[in-house]
């Protein structure tokens, strides 16, 4: 688990400006994480980035273990 004090955000396709989440949760693999944000069910996959926030670009679902097997 990784510390939520960090900004955590989705790139949406064809926007120049991303949304930020609010984590309730981050699960970091290496480089990858998976965050699930606050009142919302769903997996996002994402990146830490070298200043240690979080790009996410895909939601993998409610299942944590699809989303983990997703990696």
């Amino acid at each position: 688990m990784l510390s939520l004090d960090r900004l955590v955000v989705t790139e949406l396709a064809g926007q120049v400006n991303n949304v930020p989440l609010q984590p309730e949760i981050i699960l970091g693999f290496h480089d990858l994480c998976l965050v699930r944000a606050e009142g919302d069910d769903d997996w996002h996959m994402g990146q830490l980035d070298a200043e240690g926030s979080v790009i996410c670009w895909a939601s993998y679902g409610s299942d944590l273990g699809e989303a983990i097997q997703g990696l």
